[in-house]
């Protein structure tokens, strides 16, 4: 009966280990639990912010008031894209209660805005000491991609009747240009001298989250 007594006196002490230690990993569990949520609440608004920039530069961008070729084909290839789209980013970074760190405008090779965000909120108290004070980053990219481009043709100019001058002779060649869409529905041509009849220029636009 000792001996029993005995042997039980000894294995309490492991038993109270290897429960400590279970209660150990079920909290260390947890605490990486806290840690993943909270980075995907950042990814979550890393991912809104870059996509409010995006959005936000495109539906900035406006025609030109006179046709010039190089001019329109840069704004039709997505660039010029600017800082100031980096506040609609700030503005729903904090709406997700995150705070914008970085706005990267890009143009090259395609338009984007590349934001990175840190949570207000640290993960929280945990068995791992770090977290109290260590708060979830993330990063997205959002791009804005063009959905047309400008195509040139030429085409010859009919020749001066008779009735006009008198002179015959052969037709002067002369440029034309149309916009061409990847939805065949969305092209249409250019007037130079008349440009009040022109879509959205938003509309021309496609954006979307993109690798980093």
């Amino acid at each position: 009966m000792a001996r029993q007594t005995r042997e039980a006196g000894q294995a309490f002490p492991i038993y109270i280990v290897v429960v400590a230690g279970l209660l150990f990993l079920a909290f260390a569990y947890f605490a990486v639990g806290q840690a993943s949520m909270k980075k995907n609440e950042a990814q979550t608004a890393a991912d809104a912010a870059a996509l409010a920039a995006a959005q936000d530069a495109r539906d900035k961008l406006s025609w030109p008031s006179v046709f010039d070729l190089d001019q329109w084909d840069d704004l039709l290839s997505g660039r010029g894209v600017d800082a100031s789209s980096c506040a609609a980013a700030d503005w729903l970074a904090s709406k997700n209660d995150a705070r914008s760190i970085s706005c990267d405008p890009d143009y090259w090779p395609e338009a984007s805005y590349t934001i990175k965000v840190e949570t207000k909120k640290p993960v929280g108290d945990s068995v791992i000491a770090s977290t109290k004070t260590e708060k979830a980053r993330a990063t997205a990219r959002a791009v804005i991609e063009p959905r047309c481009r400008i195509e040139e043709d030429t085409r010859p100019t009919p020749s001066p009747s008779e009735e006009d001058d008198g002179d015959t002779g052969d037709g002067e060649e002369q440029k034309s240009y149309k916009v061409v869409c990847d939805d065949d529905d969305d092209d249409f041509s250019i007037d130079p001298k008349n440009l009040k009849l022109l879509p959205d220029l938003a509309d021309l636009f496609s954006v979307h989250l993109a690798d980093k």
